[in-house]
């Protein structure tokens, strides 16, 4: 009788990997508390980056130019994670990104006693894609680990737990940069990140020695050949990194951010941390009310769904972008104080629940998306298969930072998230029905 009772439908998001792996719940507090300091440098770095040269594309470089070198980290770091020592590898990279952001710091320093116009950008590119590809290899390593500290019908739970601390993230660290900067300038804000960043180190030290599987391949071609020709094999799986691609390409309008703040919105790097922080609310409060997504079996169709509530959401932020050029709501505007001046809070409030919404939606089709990846791959492959996961999600958006800075250049601020979310609906609709085995996959027998 007992044996045939339902499963208990949670709201929330199930905490048991806290309780029962003390080692995963210390990795994954230092993790999220560090996360917010790199997502405070990532604002930072392009509001700097603005300030100097007052050009949306130049931000928008940020992305382009870190896009080579952190693709060849997550292929490289996929095979370095199922060869070395996991627990190395993650405090080798850890110490590269935390290197990366002390001369972040001591540049601004620097800078601030040259005149306007000598502060040169390239320092800011470099140090920047540094701690990309360093953060590349940490993410790819830390994916891999999970399923050595936690038993695997818990490892879906962990990756919803991973969308709290994203959130946590995204909500806090933009916030605080453009308070920051704003107050403090730009050196003391990367000291911030320096000072965050050392809570990683508490949670890789802790950690029990990770040794390799017995008969790893060493990295190079032939690891890598292995684990390409899977995905070759795993529709499923290929098509799940392809419809990410679709909303990141064409649905990050992050890059426009210290452009609306100056020349739209108004408020400066105050609305540049607001219109962040929305999105990573929409994340968080997807991980949080998680609970009902372990009832969900069509793990393919809920991703289509996903991703076309998300170019809907990236459809209405360029829309409210488009009435705000074109000279709607213009009067409704509020006085912020002396270091921000006048901000339009009508729109503001449209354009953050525009992107709460995407947060949100993004955050649903991540879950199912990564549990498809958990489920159905072997675990000889799951490191190599990461690091191809995790160049597809860090790699897609900095093709979109390059796909909304040449848009936004080339016609208007509003254009590129416009045509992006009729894009993605448009896409995702195609996909879905082209590939029958992605829409009617089903988590209760999991198919690569």
């Amino acid at each position: 009788m007992t044996d045939e009772t339902p499963p208990k439908r949670r709201r929330f998001v199930d905490t048991t990997p806290l309780r029962v792996s003390p080692a995963f719940a210390r990795l994954w507090f230092g993790g999220a508390i560090s996360g917010i300091g790199a997502q405070l440098t990532i604002v930072a770095v392009g509001l700097q980056i603005y300030d100097i040269t007052g050009s949306t594309f130049a931000v928008s470089l940020v992305g382009g130019i870190g896009l080579v070198p952190m693709i060849i980290a997550g292929l490289w770091g996929g095979m370095i994670a199922d060869a070395f020592d996991r627990k190395l590898v993650l405090l080798v990279s850890a110490l590269v990104g935390w290197s990366s952001t002390i001369g972040l710091a001591l540049i601004a320093w620097y800078d601030t006693g040259l005149a306007e116009g000598d502060v040169p950008v390239w320092p800011l590119y470099l140090l920047a894609t540094l701690g990309s590809v360093a953060s590349t290899v940490q993410m790819t390593t830390r994916q891999s680990v999970t399923p050595r500290l936690l038993p695997g019908e818990l490892v879906p739970a962990a990756s919803a737990l991973n969308g709290i601390a994203f959130g946590i993230q995204l909500t806090l660290g933009p916030a605080l940069a453009g308070v920051l900067v704003a107050s403090v300038g730009f050196g003391w804000t990367y000291l911030v990140d320096v000072l965050l960043f050392s809570t990683m180190f508490l949670g890789i030290i802790t950690l029990p020695r990770m040794s390799p599987s017995e008969g790893a391949e060493r990295p190079g071609w032939k690891s890598l050949k292995q684990g390409v020709e899977f995905l070759r094999s795993a529709p499923n799986i290929r098509m799940s990194f392809i419809v990410d691609i679709v909303a990141m390409a064409f649905g990050r309008p992050h890059v426009l951010f210290p452009a609306l703040g100056v020349l739209v919105f108004g408020g400066g790097p105050v609305t540049v941390g607001v219109l962040t922080a929305a999105m990573a609310v929409g994340t968080f409060l997807a991980s949080l009310f998680s609970g009902p997504v372990g009832h969900v079996h069509r793990h393919g169709l809920a991703v289509g769904r996903a991703i076309t509530v998300y170019g809907g959401f990236a459809l209405l932020f360029g829309l409210t972008v488009l009435g705000m050029q074109i000279g709607l709501a213009q009067g409704w505007v509020a006085d912020v104080g002396e270091d921000f001046g006048e901000v339009n809070p009508v729109a503001l409030g449209l354009a953050a629940l525009a992107l709460l919404g995407m947060g949100a939606s993004d955050e649903i089709s991540a879950i199912f998306r990564g549990t498809m990846l958990l489920m159905a791959s072997p675990d000889e492959m799951r490191g190599r298969l990461q690091g191809i996961f995790i160049v597809v999600v860090t790699g897609g958006p900095r093709i979109g930072d390059l796909y909304i800075g040449v848009f936004a250049a080339a016609v208007a601020l509003w254009f590129p998230p416009v045509l992006g979310g009729i894009l993605i609906i448009g896409l995702i609709a195609v996909l879905v029905r082209a590939q029958s085995s992605f829409r009617d996959y089903d988590a209760r027998h999991p198919t690569p």
